[in-house]
C-alpha cells in the first residue's frame, strides 16, 4: 500500500511536477500519473480535504477495493527573452505557458506555444555554450557535509575528537548556512536541518541532500529512498526530498560550490585556533558564515545575502509554529501478548492486531503506534528498563479469538516438555498482576528448551524453584553458563530469598 496521502499532497498540495511527485516519493512515473488520474475524476484535489480523510476514505474515493528546428523570426515579434528568463527564476509559480499565453495577447501573430519553448531554448543556448543550472527562488536548497573536520579538544583528558560540518544553500541566491555537529547520524542531520530552516527563516519546496545514509536509505538513479524520519521532518515543514542522482554531479554542482566556500572562509580560516567545546565551535563558525554571506560576489556584484533578501526570502514557506522534535521509526511485530518493544520497554496496542506489522515512532516524551500510514495509539515514553506501559481498552476480553492466549495455554504448552518446566513457567505467570505481561517471557522458556533440550531445561527449573529465583534472566544465565546441574549452596538459597526479582542477579548469575 502506497502513502497516497503523501503523494497527493506532494502533487496537489505542493504542486510538483509527475516527475518530481515520482522521485520525492519513490514511485514510478506511471504509479503518480494513475493516481493522478483518478484523483482528477474524483475531484479529489483540495489539500485540506485530502489531510481531513483517512487512507481507507481515499482508496474509497479514489476507485481502489523529436521536434523539427523552429521557424525563423521572419516578421514574427520576438518576446523580450531576458525578461522571459527573469520571470521564470524570480516566480517560482510562473511557467512557460503562462509566459507565453500573456506574449500572445499582447502579439495576436506571435509564435505558437511549440515554436515559443523552441526559441527560447535556443536564446538560452546563445548566452552560455556550457549549460548552467538555474534554481527559482525559494525553489530549493542543496544540503551535504563537508569534506573536511574541526578538531575539538577535552580539556581534562587531552582527548581530541572530530565535528563534522553540515553545509547547505539555497537555489536561488546561494545564501549559506554552516555548522558544526558530532556526528552525520540522522539525529544530528535531522537536527542540523531545523536549524537550517530557522536560519534561512523559511523552507523551500524541495530539499536535495547528497546521497548520505542518514537521509538517503537506498541510493538509487532513479529511485531513491529517503529514510522515514527525513520523510516526515520534509512533512512537517511542507517541503519534499529529492536526493540528488548517482553519478550526475550538476545534481549537486550547488552544493559543492557552498562545500567549496565554507571549506576555503570557514574551516581553512580556523584552522590556527583550538576549540574546546562544540558550542565554541558554532559561535566561530556563526561569525565567519554572517562574512561569507555578506561578502560581494564578483560576478554578480551582490552579496548572497542581498539576493537572498530579494529573491529566495519572500518566496520561503513559512515555519510551522511548532518546530520539529526528532522521532526514531522502527518496523516492529505485534507480540502475543499485544504489546511491542522498543528501548527495553514494552507498550501495548489493540490486541487486534496481534502478530501483524506496525510502525513505532519514538521521541523523548511519547511513543506512537503507527499502521497503514494511520497512528493507531501514542503512551507517554518510559525509560525504565522491562516495564510494560499498558492501556486497558487494549486487552482483550474473555470471549474473543485472543484469549486463546491463555496462562492455562502456554502452562500447559510447557508442561508438555517437562513437569519441572511447566512449574516453573506457571510460577512465572503468577508473579504478574496481569498474566500476559509474563507471556513474552514464558515464549522465552520454551525456545530455550529447544536449544538445550528438555533434560537440561529440567534441572534449571528445578534449581530455580528449588532457590525461589523465578525469573528467565535466571534460568538462561545458568544453562549458558551450565551451572543447572550444581546442587545450589545454603548461602546461594539465602541471597535468592531475599533478591527474588528479575532485575536483581542473584547467585545463580555467577559461575
Amino acid at each position: 500500500m502506497h502513502d497516497i496521502k503523501e503523494l497527493l499532497r506532494l502533487r496537489f498540495g505542493l504542486g510538483l511536477s509527475q516527475r518530481q511527485t515520482a522521485k520525492a516519493s519513490g514511485l514510478k512515473r506511471t504509479t503518480v500519473q494513475n493516481y493522478e488520474a483518478k484523483a482528477l475524476a474524483a475531484n479529489l484535489i483540495n489539500p485540506d480535504e485530502i489531510d481531513r480523510l483517512s487512507i481507507d476514505e481515499i482508496y474509497l474515493r479514489l476507485g481502489f477495493s523529436a521536434s523539427g528546428e523552429p521557424e525563423a523570426p521572419s516578421a514574427k515579434p520576438l518576446p523580450d527573452w531576458n525578461q522571459i528568463h527573469e520571470d521564470l527564476l524570480r516566480h517560482k509559480h510562473t511557467t512557460l505557458m503562462l509566459l507565453w499565453t500573456e506574449y500572445k495577447e499582447a502579439n495576436s501573430n506571435g509564435y505558437q506555444y511549440s515554436q515559443f519553448c523552441d526559441l527560447y531554448r535556443l536564446w538560452k543556448k546563445k548566452i552560455s555554450l556550457v549549460m548552467r543550472q538555474e534554481h527559482k527562488a525559494g525553489e530549493k536548497t542543496f544540503i551535504d557535509y563537508a569534506g573536511s573536520t574541526i578538531d575539538i579538544f577535552d580539556a581534562e583528558t587531552g582527548e581530541v575528537r572530530a565535528a563534522q560540518i553540515f553545509v547547505a544553500a539555497l537555489g536561488a541566491s546561494s545564501y549559506v548556512f554552516a555548522e558544526a555537529t558530532w556526528t552525520q547520524t540522522l539525529p544530528d542531520w535531522l537536527m542540523s536541518h531545523r536549524r537550517m530552516v530557522e536560519h534561512f527563516q523559511g523552507v523551500t519546496e524541495i530539499l536535495v541532500p547528497d546521497n548520505l545514509k542518514s537521509g538517503v536509505t537506498k541510493a538509487d538513479r532513479y529511485e531513491a529512498k529517503v529514510n522515514r524520519s527525513y520523510q516526515e521532518f520534509a512533512q512537517h515543514y511542507g517541503a519534499c526530498v529529492i536526493p540528488t542522482r548517482v553519478k550526475k554531479p550538476k545534481d549537486k554542482a550547488k552544493a559543492e560550490v557552498s562545500v567549496q566556500v565554507v571549506s576555503r572562509w570557514i574551516i581553512a580560516a580556523l584552522r590556527h585556533k583550538k576549540f574546546y567545546s562544540l558550542e565554541e565551535l558554532n559561535s566561530a563558525i556563526a561569525i565567519l558564515l554572517e562574512r561569507v554571506n555578506n561578502r560581494k560576489m564578483r560576478h554578480i556584484g551582490k552579496s548572497r545575502h542581498e539576493l537572498y533578501v530579494e529573491l529566495d526570502k519572500p518566496a520561503l514557506k513559512a515555519l510551522p509554529q511548532r518546530p520539529y522534535e526528532y522521532g526514531e521509526w522502527k518496523e516492529v511485530t505485534v507480540n502475543i501478548d499485544y504489546h511491542v518493544e522498543y528501548d527495553e520497554a514494552f507498550y501495548s496496542t489493540p490486541h487486534q492486531l496481534v502478530q501483524t506489522a506496525v510502525w513505532i515512532r519514538a521521541t523523548n516524551s511519547v511513543v506512537e503506534i503507527y499502521r497503514n500510514f494511520e497512528r493507531v495509539f501514542a503512551h507517554r515514553r518510559t525509560f525504565i528498563k522491562r516495564k510494560y506501559v499498558t492501556e486497558p481498552s487494549h486487552r482483550p476480553v474473555a470471549h474473543q479469538e485472543q484469549a486463546k492466549w491463555t496462562p492455562e495455554r502456554i502452562t500447559g504448552w510447557a508442561g508438555s516438555k517437562g513437569n519441572d518446566i511447566g512449574e516453573f513457567v506457571k510460577r512465572l505467570i503468577e508473579r504478574k498482576v496481569h498474566p500476559e505481561q509474563s507471556y513474552r517471557s514464558a515464549l522465552g522458556i520454551i525456545r530455550l528448551t529447544e536449544k538445550y533440550g528438555a533434560d537440561r531445561m529440567q534441572l534449571a527449573c528445578q534449581k530455580a524453584i528449588r532457590i525461589e529465583s523465578i525469573s528467565y534472566q535466571t534460568i538462561a544465565n545458568m544453562l549458558k553458563s551450565g551451572m543447572e546441574k550444581i546442587p545450589p549452596t545454603d548461602n546461594e538459597i539465602q541471597i535468592n530469598l531475599f533478591s527474588d526479582h528479575e532485575n536483581v542477579r542473584g547467585g545463580s548469575y555467577y559461575p
